[in-house]
């Protein structure tokens, strides 16, 4: 079975959080980059899927040409090779745009001979909060999808469909709903929107390092994004005080403290 994970570069948060220019995205310029934890889950369990299978698992991004080192590490981990759909805008890409870009690549592989049987997605982004990207790709390739998704095991088939992908064979695929532990089963090819929880990521060998720094990561340009998906714009909280100044002296100083401490709600009377 032959898998595709589709990952995003990320900034990480650790450090202090400002906004660019457009007022629409993160500035990410000082800040490290990596992927979220639902998406190193989504990478997890398609390396043990396709290791099950028989098949292989490619990563793909949509992102600046850094956004090769996140490709490299899904490769250092087991991944087998990389797409970077490269664009140093994109922020510019709405959920729609996102979703259009990655079913034209995958059209695009199917049309070369490359054809995947299942498509995994982190189940949101971890920057902007979007949920839509893995239903909007399901809609645009006619795939069914399901979301929330912990773990999965599949099984192969042989028959074709239209799109070129082997098709054939189903998978299962188990996450938490509000009722308790929820069980499908899927016929293939599908999209699967993935949620941390339910495999531990692995950790890179040396092996595996050498391995991702020789791998072939295929590139392609990204197209203009649409107009249909502006980007709404962000405010930062507003600052606020973290500092406070007790006047007085003895025991009228201790109540301002406390009344203080109150207010903020460190302690209760």
């Amino acid at each position: 079975m032959d898998i595709l994970v589709c990952i995003k570069r990320i900034p990480d948060i650790s450090g202090q959080i400002t906004l660019d220019a457009s007022g629409t995205d993160i500035d990410d310029s000082g800040l490290g980059h990596t992927t979220s934890a639902h998406e190193e889950c989504a990478v997890e369990l398609a390396i043990q899927t396709a290791a099950a299978t028989g098949g292989k698992v490619t990563v793909l991004t949509l992102g600046p040409a850094e956004a090769v080192e996140q490709l490299r590490a899904a490769v250092g981990v087991g991944a087998n090779d990389g797409i970077l759909i490269e664009t140093e805008e994109p922020g510019a890409f709405g959920p729609e745009d996102i979703a259009q870009v990655i079913g034209d690549v995958i059209r695009d592989r199917a049309e070369g001979g490359q054809s995947f049987d299942l498509v995994l997605l982190g189940n949101d982004a971890a920057d902007t909060g979007d949920f839509q990207v893995p239903i909007r790709l399901a809609y645009d390739l006619e795939y069914p999808v399901l979301t929330g998704i912990q773990t999965l095991s599949a099984s192969t088939g042989s028959s074709s469909d239209r799109s070129g992908s082997s098709g054939g064979g189903s998978i299962e695929a188990r996450g938490i709903g509000p009722a308790g532990t929820e069980i499908f089963s899927l016929e293939l090819p599908a999209v699967i929107a993935v949620q941390e929880g339910g495999v531990d990521p692995r950790y890179p060998s040396i092996t595996g390092r050498m391995k991702a720094k020789k791998a072939r990561i295929a590139e392609y340009v990204a197209p203009e994004p649409g107009a249909g998906n502006p980007r709404i714009g962000l405010e930062l909280p507003p600052d606020t005080a973290n500092e406070v100044t007790i006047l007085g002296e003895g025991p009228d100083a201790a109540g301002a403290l406390v009344d203080v401490l109150e207010e903020i709600g460190v302690i209760r009377s």
